[in-house]
């Protein structure tokens, strides 16, 4: 469906790892900016909102035992994403309320640090940029 970087950061996993509920996840964060945006219930919108593309952490699951892991992240001041857009887009930012998940998943006592946000609108593509082809798949799903 989505190639996602990392793992979903959600309330789903956040029970599956404690047990309990945390409702300021990245997940939750972005749910409830994009109801907030089109002014919309969080029901009709949080399937809007895919799984989470953790850019700047550092997470997975083990090679031999499939445990699930967070590390601090490697991230340094200066360290930048750059995103290209062919067509309009609502994009949101959640800087990950848990903080240095390597110590602690999801709490509101973790200290987290701002993340500066830039948009352009070039006059032109990149020099050299083609758009993709589109997918073939014809969408038979095997019928």
């Amino acid at each position: 469906m989505h190639d996602v970087i990392g793992t979903r950061c959600d309330p789903y996993t956040h029970r599956l790892l404690s047990g309990g509920d945390y409702h300021h996840c990245c997940h939750s964060n972005l749910t409830r900016a994009l109801a907030g945006r089109l002014n919309r219930p969080l029901a009709e919108v949080e399937s809007a909102v895919h799984d989470v593309l953790n850019v700047f952490m550092c997470t997975g699951f083990t090679r031999d035992t499939g445990q699930y892991f967070m590390k601090a992240s490697p991230v340094r001041p200066g360290d930048f994403l750059e995103f290209f857009a062919e067509i309009d887009l609502l994009g949101a930012l959640s800087a990950c309320p848990g903080g240095d998940c390597s110590t602690e998943h999801s709490s509101d006592t973790a200290a987290c640090h701002p993340l500066l946000v830039e948009i352009y609108r070039p006059k032109a593509p990149p020099e050299g940029w083609t758009s993709p082809e589109r997918n073939a798949y014809r969408g038979g799903h095997g019928v």
